[in-house]
């Protein structure tokens, strides 16, 4: 089950691809506005994203968290980095029309994207190993509100054949545990698929009741084909 468009979070590699996406590209996936990035951000699961250390390096108050990150591994995960970026890229261009090519312009853009965020990685995890928390959803070593946002990319919806709805329930509120305001997950389409999440709307139902008010809101960013919409998850008013 590989995928340019996965990130580590279900445990171990294995065929699960650790990818790295910029700063730019989760400004993209997540809708992010100047005043979003001056926030305290968690990005989990991050992977070998460049983006903690992209933001870190403009003052930004930023923390990953990362299954892979436990036991020194997030040593591992800065050591092979840029090659799990060539994997993923090999990956893209043998499946070159399952992707839109809107951000990046074609396969060479892509590798050399993801190569520079996996550098971005390596080079912050070696300086600020503090940024980068293991963790393993649906349990986070955060207290309650310690975040003003958090963001959540490629394991929640994306994995519909290994998460079920229980998981992904329990993982949702535990991420808004920790988020003062709010929770984002993209995409919603699990991989291999063109379709949102099946299960999407018996879980908003679930996360109403659990007080948590859920909406859709498409961005502008689509690689994954069809992938173009996120989940903005926030407290109801008796939540």
């Amino acid at each position: 089950m590989m995928d340019d468009d996965t990130a580590t979070g279900t445990g171990g590699f294995g065929e699960i691809l650790v990818s790295s996406r910029s700063l730019g590209e989760y400004q993209a996936m997540f809708a992010l506005t100047e005043d979003d990035l001056g926030r305290r951000i968690l990005d989990c699961p991050s992977g070998a994203a460049g983006f903690v250390a992209e933001l870190s390096r403009r003052g930004g108050d930023v923390t990953a968290s990362d299954v892979a990150y436990f036991d020194n591994g997030v040593e591992r995960v800065a050591a092979t980095a840029v090659d799990e970026a060539d994997r993923g890229n090999n990956y893209v261009r043998e499946h070159a029309d399952a992707y839109r090519w809107t951000f990046f312009t074609d396969p060479d853009e892509h590798r050399r994207a993801r190569r520079r965020s996996a550098q971005h990685f390596a080079d912050h995890v070696r300086t600020s190993p503090q940024s980068y928390i293991p963790a393993r959803l649906p349990t986070l070593p955060f207290a309650d509100n310690t975040f003003d946002l958090v963001l959540s990319s490629h394991l929640l919806f994306s994995y519909a054949d290994d998460l079920d709805l229980t998981f992904h329930r329990q993982a949702i509120i535990e991420l808004m545990r920790v988020a003062a305001t709010e929770v984002r997950l993209f995409p919603l389409v699990p991989i291999g698929s063109t379709a949102r999440y099946p299960q999407l709307a018996d879980l908003l139902t679930d996360l109403s009741l659990s007080g948590i008010e859920s909406r859709i809101v498409e961005v502008e960013y689509e690689f994954q084909a069809q992938a173009n919409e996120m989940l903005v998850c926030t407290r109801t008013a008796d939540g």
